[in-house]
């Protein structure tokens, strides 16, 4: 199988030898960046897999580059930010972002979530046996990785396809916060999971951009559950 191609932006020069010396000792193909246009720049040549995308960057921070990767690509974007606190975490994630790791970081965290976030977007070529999702005016290719919505195309991130992918398997089931980071996110989660919050109202304005009723629905104090 092809080595599966990562872009690290990182500006500085330590942090970035490290991380990249340990990537390429996991398998994989490294391609580094150390500005937000060079960032732009190598993307557009290599195409990578991965993104791992620092927030402060010279020319153009790690938010604006997320911005303009999204114009062209779904492929998942992993932020690496020193800001801990929630707005940051949002903004990161409304901006393009698939996940996000606050520095300082175990290297182990890191390649837990490069890998969760590479078998979401390159899964097993298992025989699946449905390859169509159809729930009310929702209809979702998996294969296609398509979504219609009142049959007018919907354009998700690669993690709101996922999420919706899991509520559409699983109809009117109430997903706790746990088990929606455990099987979409392919992590346990530790503490405050406002992430999930974020994806899930992103994910509904575009699903009732037409005026389409509200399917992903709140659960107070369990979680989210698909239902009409």
């Amino acid at each position: 199988m092809d080595k599966q191609e990562l872009l690290l932006v990182e500006d500085d020069p330590a942090v970035l030898a490290a991380l990249r010396r340990r990537l390429l000792m996991e398998g994989y193909t490294v391609h580094t960046a150390v500005t937000g246009l060079m960032a732009l720049e190598v993307f557009e040549s290599v195409r990578p897999d991965l993104v791992i995308l620092d927030v402060m960057l010279p020319e153009m921070d790690g938010l604006a580059v997320a911005h303009q990767l999204r114009k062209s690509s779904d492929g998942p974007i992993l932020m690496l930010t020193a800001r801990d606190s929630v707005q940051a975490r949002v903004q990161g994630l409304e901006g393009g972002a698939d996940d996000y790791l606050v520095k300082p970081f175990a290297f182990e965290e890191l390649l837990a979530r490069v890998r969760a976030l590479l078998r979401r977007v390159k899964p097993t070529q298992e025989y699946q046996p449905e390859e169509t999702l159809r729930f009310a005016c929702l209809e979702l290719g998996k294969k296609t990785r398509q979504v219609f919505c009142a049959g007018a195309e919907v354009a998700l991130t690669a993690r709101e396809f996922d999420l919706l992918a899991f509520f559409m398997t699983y109809p009117g089931h109430v997903q706790t916060r746990e088990r929606i980071f455990s099987e979409v996110w392919g992590y346990d989660h530790e503490g405050s999971s406002n992430v999930i919050d974020v994806y899930m109202r992103s994910l509904r304005d575009k699903l009732e951009a037409g005026g389409q009723p509200r399917l992903l629905q709140t659960v107070r104090g369990v979680g989210y559950v698909l239902r009409e």
